[in-house]
């Protein structure tokens, strides 16, 4: 990867998709598995200025009740607007019913997905299998459109294609159109096809055609490969894109969205986070875990962000070692008081400690 030399790039223009100004080009994205309140609102609190919910089924979403554990998908904290909700499925008119029961829980933007390479989703006809049927895709994003009320804007995740073939760039292309002709605010692309899923590189390159192609028609924002600061300003410059949605690079990693903004701003990245300040975020992220779901499930929910989080700590192979162990509030505490009660400085993290989580 290249250097960035701040003082060399343009200002980024302030995001809106839609009526909704976002400001700050640099969001996060939805994450399966990932993006809940929690962690939407500890994105927020560290410098993203958007973020997007992880994906829901349109028939889990129909048949969703305010008394049943799994409400906590549809709960938005009051600070977080705005804030997306991603949905996806594989017929057309549940699909328009699933969106406007986000609509009804308050989300301001809705995001159809037509991106999630999983094997599983695939084989039910749904994410990026829509990028093989255009006709059907475009008919999802028209009723869609129709059903959400006008003042909410509708926007639209997609891949590449399913694969590199010229029959799969004409379709991309197909659907792009009729996202515009349908009426959508913006697009999401990801610089893979739906067969790599996360093998090799993302094709920055492609984003530029995309934007190129949508001129002022369609906000596009990229996706596929961002896991520093200087990742996420790099793409947008490279690429002439309205902005970036960050996926696997913010989890257990919030200081991504500020140290982006610094960046922008031409002023020097700010130094990782102290081990002080890791744990006072885990213990805000611990806190809104014990808010949104139950004092049983958050320790082992939270396990996994802490994991994450661990990359963070210059002893991270032990500290990780350990979280996985975390069973209760008490464990919880127990970790740090052991890894962060004395302060150090923590470090970057590295580009191969993101794994390879499930963006849908």
């Amino acid at each position: 990867m290249r250097a960035i030399s701040v003082s060399t790039l343009p200002a980024l223009s302030p995001l809106s998709i839609g009526n909704v100004n976002i400001g700050f080009p640099i969001v996060q994205a939805a994450l399966s598995g990932y993006s809940d309140l929690p962690m939407r609102v500890i994105a927020r609190q560290h410098g993203a200025s958007y973020a997007i919910c992880e994906v829901m089924l349109d028939q889990f979403l129909l048949a969703l009740s305010k008394r049943q554990k799994t409400k906590h998908f549809l709960d938005i904290h009051a600070t977080e607007h705005p804030v997306g909700g991603q949905l996806m499925g594989a017929e057309p008119e549940q699909f328009s019913l699933g969106a406007l029961k986000l609509v009804e829980a308050g989300f301001d933007i809705i995001d159809v997905n037509f991106g999630c390479p999983v094997k599983k989703v695939l084989g039910r006809c749904r994410g990026g299998f829509h990028l093989s049927q255009p006709e059907v895709a475009i008919d999802i994003l028209r009723r869609t459109r129709d059903i959400v009320p006008p003042e909410i804007p509708v926007t639209v995740k997609m891949r590449r294609g399913i694969d590199d073939s010229v029959e799969s760039r004409d379709k991309f292309f197909q659907i792009l159109d009729g996202a515009i002709d349908a009426g959508l605010a913006a697009a999401t692309v990801h610089g893979r096809t739906v067969q790599q899923r996360y093998v090799g590189p993302s094709r920055w390159s492609f984003l530029s055609e995309v934007k190129q192609h949508a001129g002022t028609r369609l906000r596009i924002l990229g996706s596929g490969d961002l896991f520093t600061a200087e990742d996420c300003l790099r793409m947008i410059h490279e690429t002439g894109i309205d902005g970036v949605t960050v996926a696997r690079g913010a989890i257990g990693n919030p200081w991504i969205f500020q140290q982006a903004k610094a960046l922008a701003e031409g002023l020097p990245k700010p130094l990782p986070p102290d081990l002080h300040e890791q744990a006072a975020v885990m213990r805000a992220h611990f806190q809104l875990c014990m808010q949104t779901y139950n004092e049983q499930r958050a320790p082992l929910l939270m396990r996994k962000f802490c994991i994450k989080y661990s990359q963070s700590h210059p002893q991270h192979e032990e500290v990780r070692l350990d979280m996985t162990r975390i069973r209760t509030a008490e464990e919880f505490e127990q970790m740090l008081n052991k890894h962060y009660s004395t302060n150090s400085s923590g470090r970057y993290i590295p580009r191969e400690a993101h794994g390879s989580q499930e963006e849908c």
